[in-house]
């Protein structure tokens, strides 16, 4: 189970509260404010995931700063690594409406958006970041380098894949049946 330090749970709690209805909300007690301005059905886990991770950094960016500016730039975070400005892709929506949403600035969302992204080491080839949807189909997450050699790992043998996600290369083991996703 997450949890936030005690002395970050009320910004981090008042920032969670709108997405109460999330089974992730309700089983991590201190996710539920940061993303409290959030619209309901429309954050991911992923969005409670990088609240609470700020949450635990030491000194906690979230002690600083106004709650519904941390859930439009950690909602635009996640939304950015899973390309949600792309008009080839579906869900997408502009950075402009998101931060019109919250009431912000879109310099500020950006400005914290960014310092989000470096804080974490959020990018397009971070699979811990991306939605589950996306991480199938998105070759950049399944492409390992071995003595030099490129190689899509789902195309290597079960072992070398255990081998990679052991070592956090990789999500899941491709040739392993997942779980649903809750």
């Amino acid at each position: 189970m997450l949890h936030s330090p005690s002395r970050c749970r009320p910004t981090h709690d008042r920032t969670c509260s709108q997405g109460h209805g999330s089974e992730v909300c309700c089983r991590h007690d201190a996710h539920r404010r940061i993303l409290r301005s959030a619209p309901r059905r429309r954050v991911s886990p992923l969005d409670y995931r990088v609240v609470g991770t700020l949450a635990r950094k030491r000194p906690s960016p979230l002690s600083s700063g106004r709650e519904h500016v941390w859930a439009a730039a950690a909602v635009h975070a996640v939304g950015r690594v899973n390309f949600l400005d792309d008009p080839s892709t579906d869900p997408r929506c502009k950075p402009k409406l998101i931060y019109e949403f919250f009431g912000i600035a879109e310099s500020t969302g950006q400005k914290k958006s960014k310092a989000i992204r470096g804080m974490l080491e959020m990018g397009q080839f971070s699979h811990r970041w991306m939605l589950p949807s996306r991480l199938e189909d998105n070759l950049a997450v399944w492409i390992l380098q071995d003595d030099g050699l490129m190689m899509d790992i789902r195309d290597a043998p079960p072992e070398l894949q255990r081998l990679a996600y052991e070592k956090w290369l990789i999500p899941f083991v491709p040739s392993e049946p997942q779980e649903p996703a809750e």
